[in-house]
């Protein structure tokens, strides 16, 4: 390709990346719904964006880091505290035996609908199996079932792209040893492959042990460490063995996450954006090596193993990993009713098909566009019901907000218990014992884990919180946490304000809206409370005490609108005003008539 073309095909690719993500970000849907179709699309009447003629044999290989680097950025989120009980036990059997059921199924199945030999259908159910986070990730936080439910998808998706991947790579190996008919390879393979992403994970996660316990670095050139590690380590492996990469990544992510002692910056802003933008490239790059001419024998039928796919194997897997559990009837339902099959799927299927379809495998060269179909056909269902479905079934978390109070002060603890009042669920947290002990003792639910770690490392939205309140004495604390916090999630961050004389170091000089207006700091608010003051909720009718201060506006519908310094939201009929009222300690806090 000549130097033009190059740039053309390199420019265009990025722009459709990023521009099918903003345009699926305005129309509230799924960014592989637009992704997938644009790629396929500009494929077939642009030559330049075709990636096998811009990368050659570079594609492949840039495929499987760019997955690596996916993988290690959704170890970073999985918490092995949260995967306990029934949890576990669900998220195992997911693992196990939801991949054997749904491989051999779609494998028995893919042969007779798609016209291919047994090898190559084996092939294809082995892709069709891996989820994957990137796509579960966005559709839960369109859906936003329970907590519980929410953590258990997640789960199954992350371990479940690595596990894909080796098994990928290990029935390629089997298919292309059987056409040679050298099968006493693959066993030996199997072991290998476990052992060579184990040993990368292990000596990974020792690097990065030491980047940052020994050498201290900071976020930017920690951040950057890691990247570099994780495509080092993930490109030894896979030069000792295919696809081991994906195991070492997702081993290195959740080492990080979970082992003691490793001083990692919370933020991951670096990382969210980079898998983003891997993410729009490698669908729009895949999608163009799909033609029109492939799917033309392959799309109905590759159309009716998706719906078997759906309506018959996943809701069978489903019952199988949540029997005996304490998941209700909704749960597994829901459980039964989401798999999309994601990146994972898509980048196995482009590296494997045509090295089989070289090898003389029968029907090797419908594994991509029959992957293709699957993937668009299941995020297009899933993506369009997934939200219904979860009301139908009642695994929506409530539609009120969920705010989070910072702070542990007794006026504090009297504001989440006026928001609670007026039908809110509170969620507070505190950094001492005494004040942890008020809160319990007012009975409002305390926020597990260290805040920063537990929440800006996933964003708020993760958790269900809707909004996060920094109401603690420290103003530096407030506006700094508040910044960081902005930063990682998409929910409604405030702070109080820091007062006229304040010599802080960060809450002068930092952005961010203030709480309640510049008037009323923490000093004021608690100053005001010693004196009597007290917080109500009542009726946006009702008559306000004089002297009082708005805080708070509760919608009929659960939205809560708090009063900032650029302004203060306007009552409507139904509301309910949440109050700092002089002189009015002891008067218990009204819930709304």
């Amino acid at each position: 390709m000549t130097t033009n073309q190059v740039l053309i095909g390199v420019g265009l690719t990025l722009v459709l990346a990023v521009g099918s993500q903003i345009l699926a970000r305005c129309l509230r849907i799924p960014a592989l719904i637009v992704l997938l179709p644009v790629g396929f699309a500009a494929g077939a009447l642009i030559d330049d964006i075709n990636p096998e003629k811009l990368l050659g044999a570079a594609f492949s290989p840039l495929v499987s880091l760019a997955v690596a680097v996916i993988l290690y950025d959704a170890g970073l989120g999985l918490n092995l505290a949260r995967l306990k009980g029934h949890t576990r036990r669900v998220v195992v059997r997911l693992i196990w035996i939801g991949v054997l059921i749904t491989w051999i199924l779609a494998a028995l199945l893919a042969a007779p609908l798609l016209g291919m030999s047994q090898q190559a259908a084996i092939m294809l159910g082995a892709i069709l199996v891996v989820s994957g986070p990137t796509v579960v990730g966005p559709l839960l936080s369109f859906v936003r079932p329970k907590d519980r439910l929410q953590h258990l998808l997640v789960w199954e998706g992350s371990l479940i792209d690595p596990v894909g991947g080796i098994l990928g790579a290990l029935v390629f190996h089997a298919v292309a040893a059987s056409a040679n008919h050298h099968f006493g390879s693959v066993a030996v393979g199997f072991l290998a492959s476990v052992g060579i992403g184990a040993a990368g994970g292990v000596v990974g996660a020792a690097l990065l042990w030491g980047l940052f316990r020994v050498l201290k670095l900071g976020e930017v050139l920690g951040t950057t460490a890691q990247l570099a590690v994780v495509i080092g380590v993930a490109a030894l492996c896979d030069v000792l063995r295919d696809d081991t990469g994906l195991i070492a990544a997702v081993m290195m992510g959740l080492a990080i996450a979970n082992l003691p002692g490793i001083d990692v910056p919370a933020r991951r802003p670096f990382f969210e954006t980079l898998v983003s933008l891997i993410l729009g490239l490698l669908f729009i790059s895949i999608s163009a090596t799909v033609t029109p001419q492939s799917l033309q024998h392959v799309g109905l039928p590759a159309l009716g193993l998706a719906a078997i796919l759906v309506l018959i194997v996943r809701p069978l897997v489903a019952a199988v990993s949540t029997l005996g559990t304490d998941l209700t009837q909704g749960e597994r339902a829901f459980i039964g009713w989401m798999a999309p099959r994601g990146i994972v799927a898509a980048a196995t299927a482009s590296t494997f098909s045509a090295s089989l379809a070289a090898d003389g495998i029968g029907g090797a060269s419908k594994i991509l566009p029959a992957t293709f179909v699957v993937i668009v056909a299941t995020v297009t269902l899933y993506g369009l019901t997934a939200s219904p479905v979860a009301r139908r079934l009642g695994v929506v978390r409530t539609s009120h907000s969920r705010p989070l109070l910072v702070g542990g002060d007794p006026w504090v603890v009297d504001l989440g218990v006026a928001l609670k009042s007026a039908g809110l669920e509170v969620l507070m947290w505190a950094g001492q014992e005494q004040q942890r002990e008020g809160i319990r003792q007012a009975g409002i639910e305390l926020a597990p884990g260290e805040l920063l770690a537990a929440v800006t490392g996933q964003g708020p939205e993760l958790e269900g919180v809707t909004a996060v309140f920094f109401l603690t004495a420290e103003d530096d604390f407030n506006a700094l946490a508040a910044a960081i916090l902005r930063g990682s999630g998409e929910g409604m961050v405030h702070h109080l304000g820091a007062p006229p004389e304040s010599h802080g170091v960060v809450a002068p000089f930092i952005g961010g809206e203030v709480l309640f207006g510049a008037d009323l700091t923490w000093q004021t608010l608690s100053h005001k409370y010693e004196h009597g003051a007290a917080l109500l909720a009542q009726p946006v009718g009702s008559a306000r005490p004089p002297g009082s201060d708005l805080l708070f506006l509760v919608r009929p519908d659960g939205r809560l609108d708090p009063v900032t310094e650029v302004g203060t939201p306007l009552p409507d009929p139904g509301d309910t005003v949440i109050l700092l009222a002089p002189g009015r300690r002891g008067t218990a806090a009204r819930p709304p008539a």
